[in-house]
Parts: C-alpha cells; sequence; structure tokens
C-alpha cells in the first residue's frame, strides 16, 4: 500500500502486501524521498527537561523526548509531518514501554502517515535513568531550486 503525505508530496510511505501491517505500531516499512531535497537530521531526543532533569516515570519520559523531538524539528524547519524515518531506543523494553510509546507516537502522528521505524531495546543509556530515547530524519522540498 503506497501512501501520500498530504503536507509532504515528495514523502511516499509503502506497507508492502506481503509484509505485516506495521501501521497499528505507529511506522511504516518503507519511506522513500522523491526529488531532490533537504534533509533535517534531529539527534537522538531523550526525557530531559530544559535544566537536564529527568523524571523517573517511563511514560513522563516518552511525552517530554516527543516533545524534545518536535522542538528539534521545527528548529531545522521541519516538523513530525516530515519525518521519513525514526529510531527509537528503550531501555528494559516491554511490550508494555512499547504501548506507552506507540499511544503517545500515534497521538502526536495523528492522521499522517508513519514514518519508517526501528525500535532497538538497550540496556541503557547516554545518562543514568534515561529510559527512551528517539532521533529523526526529515525530508523537506530543496529550497535551494
Amino acid at each position: 500500500m503506497l501512501l501520500e503525505s498530504p503536507r509532504a508530496p515528495y514523502l511516499q510511505f509503502v506497507n508492502p502486501p506481503d509484509l505485516y501491517d506495521p501501521r497499528l505500531n505507529g511506522y511504516s516499512h518503507v519511506a522513500i524521498a522523491n526529488r531532490p531535497a533537504r534533509i533535517v537530521f534531529a539527534a537522538g531526543q531523550g526525557g530531559e527537561d530544559m535544566c537536564g532533569g529527568l523524571r523517573a516515570d517511563f511514560a513522563a519520559q516518552v511525552k517530554q523526548a516527543l516533545a524534545n523531538l518536535r522542538v528539534a524539528l521545527q528548529a531545522g524547519g521541519a516538523d513530525i509531518p516530515d519525518v521519513a524515518k525514526i529510531t527509537v531506543l528503550i531501555v528494559d523494553h516491554s511490550m508494555e514501554r512499547l504501548a506507552i510509546f506507540s499511544r503517545a507516537w500515534q497521538a502526536l502522528l495523528g492522521d499522517w502517515p508513519a514514518p519508517a521505524c526501528t525500535l532497538i531495546p538497550v540496556p541503557r543509556l547516554a545518562l543514568d535513568g534515561m529510559l527512551f530515547e528517539i532521533e529523526a530524519v526529515a525530508v523537506l522540498p530543496d529550497q535551494a531550486r
């Protein structure tokens, strides 16, 4: 199934019929950028507040990390609908933690097509107490043309 983003027609998302449908988990199997583009790479964002503080609760860290990701993307002129690929890192990954992330991501994604995604369970992240991190690659039209 081929999906185009209404905001970003230069991005297409494909979920081949021979693979399981990943949309319930908030991602697509393939993301395609069709034109020359400007690419925005947002570094891994964790659940730190502006002062570097981390709450101990996984759901709170996910919520803050997603807000941080959006700020980072917007600093590059992009937003959630422009995201082609995310990478998610979860400490002590479980189906419960996946569900928490999936609900928060789906709420942020809304009706936009879900980008390609890789989720990596990890034993720890950069900071003590950090439980979640997400990075993104966004594609924008090439403004130099």
